[in-house]
This record gives structure tokens, sequence and C-alpha cells, in this order.
């Protein structure tokens, strides 16, 4: 039952069917698998398309199996369900649990939510409105579904992490951290990705890896000086909010998945990020029309005011210029499935630090 897809600790592979009637059957009310759909969307987890004879089911096995951090975080997406936020929350077992372990494993299993995926190039200036007022609802419902929560109870994942998991060190699209990369240590890592790129059979991603390498150390050399200070406000965010956890139906949003980097980080960070992933274009540019009215709604619906956006502005901009996960994971992983974003995702900061005081007015306008 289902089918093989890509390996790692963060692919995703087959459940055979002694697994999956031994969870099922400890649902009680979820009745027996039909048909169990590996899916491949995300990065750092596995997931599953599970139908039964009670209906449709998306199956997630959590690879870190941190059962507490995981039990923290469905409470706090049943506490925002009942705020009115479109979420999936999970479905509990015969014992009340909504973390199932099962050799070791940790399995949740939520209600399948018919959907698709939008990106930025796909949402109208309205939707992009609405998407900047979502956000800054759930941060503001997160402030009150999260006030009896420790800041020392988020997830891990706010540290930094690879496909490895939290040791690994290697970095993510969407990791964020209290102090500001250290340019010295971006030039040892630019010299060493560059090493890894030269003593290997060239094709043209690395021809234009090695570009970008070498562009991206002139450009920080000239601008290592603009290194952020302290980080802005902080709150509780969902962590992880890009188009692949958002899902629509028609044209509103149905469901905010994947709260696994639920945690206590700069606000205003997580406005800017999602923008900078929902509004990136195929050629390394951000389409600012419609990033000026998402931040509108954004600031209204949480009340940040523009030196908070314009903070976070800054941060995400440098985070960017020091960033190299991707090649990372291609030349020190041997991971290729983030290949396909590097060309614009590597265009970007070269255009954002031409265009810094223009992105700048967009969120703060």
């Amino acid at each position: 039952m289902g089918v093989n897809g890509p390996g790692g600790p963060a692919g995703t592979e087959a459940l055979d069917g002694t697994t999956l009637h031994s969870l099922l059957r400890l649902y009680g009310q979820a009745g027996e698998p039909l048909g169990c759909v590996p899916l491949t969307e995300g990065l750092l987890n596995r997931g599953y398309r599970l139908t039964t004879t009670r209906g449709r089911f998306f199956l997630k096995h959590h690879l870190d199996g941190d059962q507490a951090a995981i039990a923290r975080q469905h409470a706090v997406t049943l506490r925002l369900a009942a705020l009115g936020l479109p979420v999936a929350p999970p479905v509990a077992d015969a014992q009340g649990s909504t973390v199932t372990v099962l050799d070791g494993r940790c399995y949740a299993l939520h209600p399948w939510v018919e959907g698709r995926h939008h990106d930025g190039g796909e949402l109208t200036r309205a939707q992009s409105r609405r998407l900047g007022a979502l956000l800054g609802h759930v941060h503001m419902c997160l402030e009150e579904v999260c006030r009896e929560e420790s800041p020392a109870a988020e997830h891990p994942h706010g540290a930094q992490e690879g496909p490895g998991g939290p040791s690994g060190g290697l970095g993510d699209p969407w990791q964020t951290q209290d102090a500001a990369a250290d340019p010295q240590d971006t030039y040892a890592l630019i010299e060493e990705l560059l090493g890894l790129v030269r003593r290997r059979p060239r094709d043209s991603f690395d021809e234009l890896a090695e570009h970008r390498l070498v562009e991206r150390r002139a450009l920080l050399e000239r601008h290592a000086h603009r290194r952020p200070a302290a980080a802005p406000a902080r709150g509780w965010v969902h962590g992880d909010f890009h188009p692949l956890n958002l899902l629509y139906r028609g044209g509103e949003p149905a469901a905010i998945v994947d709260w696994d980097r639920l945690g206590v980080q700069p606000r205003a960070e997580e406005a800017v990020r999602a923008a900078v992933i929902f509004f990136l274009r195929p050629d390394g540019t951000l389409d600012l029309a419609k990033i000026r009215p998402y931040a509108r709604a954004y600031r209204r619906a949480c009340g940040a005011d523009t030196a908070e956006l314009a903070a976070a502005v800054h941060r995400v901009w440098w985070e960017r210029l020091n960033d190299f996960w991707m090649l990372r994971w291609r030349y020190q992983l041997g991971d290729h499935r983030a290949d396909p974003g590097f060309p614009a995702s590597a265009a970007l900061s070269v255009w954002w630090t031409r265009s810094y005081g223009a992105v700048r007015e967009a969120f703060t306008d």
C-alpha cells in the first residue's frame, strides 16, 4: 500500500499495510485503510493522503519525534480553530491523544482539506491584501491563545536546522535567529562552497552557482557595514508561512497547515519573509505592487508600525544576503530538491540590494 517517494530524512516513503492497520486501530473511528499515497511537497516531514472506509485524511509522520512539542502545537491549533482561523486541527485517537507513537515514530492524523496552493503570481491585489490581513490576524490570535505558553517551550525548529535534523546546522529557507549573520562566517562558507563547485564535473547549474558565489562575496564586502543590530519586537508566529502551507478553496484560504515551527520570533520578520516567498518572480524580482497592499493589510490587522516593518525588511535582506542553504543542500548533502528555486533566489539578493529603498517603501508605505 502506497508508492515509494524520494529518500532522505525529508523525503516521502511508502507505509506498509501492517503499519497503517496498527495506526488506524488506535484511532477507533477512522475506519480501515483503502489507499495511502505519499505526498512530496514537504521538505522536513513525511505526509500521506490516506483513504479509509470512513473518508480521507492527511497522515503526518513527524520526523523529529518530539511528542510533547507536537502535542503543544496541536493544542494551539485547536484553540485557533475555536477563534475561527482556517486551520486543520488533528484528530484525537481513542485515548484522546492527538499524537500517536508507533514503533518509536510520531504520527498525527488530520482531516483531509480539499484545496490547492497559490503563489503570489496567481493572487490578485485584493487577494494579496487578504493574505496580509490573514497573517496579521494569525499573529493576533496566537498572542491570545499562547498567553499561557512559555517561550522556553517553543519548538527547536527555530534553531539552525537542515535535512539532517536540528544538529545539522545547514540552514533552511525559513530559519530565523536573534543574531544577524556574521559576514566573516559567510566569507568562509563561500570559499568552502566554491571549492566544492570547482572540483566536480561542471554543468550549467555549477557555472551559475560559481558566478553567484563570487558575485555575492563582492556584494557582501561592499555592504558588510550594514549588518543589523538587535532583533525587533518578538511574538508568537506560525514560523513557516509560505505557499505550500496555505491551501485555497476557490479564491479564499481554506487551511493554514504545518505548524511545526510555531514559536517566538521577531513577528514582522515572518510577514516580510512570507511576502518574499509568495511574491518572488522567476526573474528574481519582487512584485512590489502586490506587496504594498499585503503589507498595509498586515500592519492594520496586527498594529505593527512602519518602523517595525522597516527593521524587519533590513534583517531579512541581510539574512538573504548571507544565505546559501540551497547550495549547501546540493554540494554538502547531495540533495538536489531545492535546485529549481536557486536561480530566482540567488538573483533576488542582487536585485533587492539595488532596489533596497523601493522594497522598504513597499512594506512601509
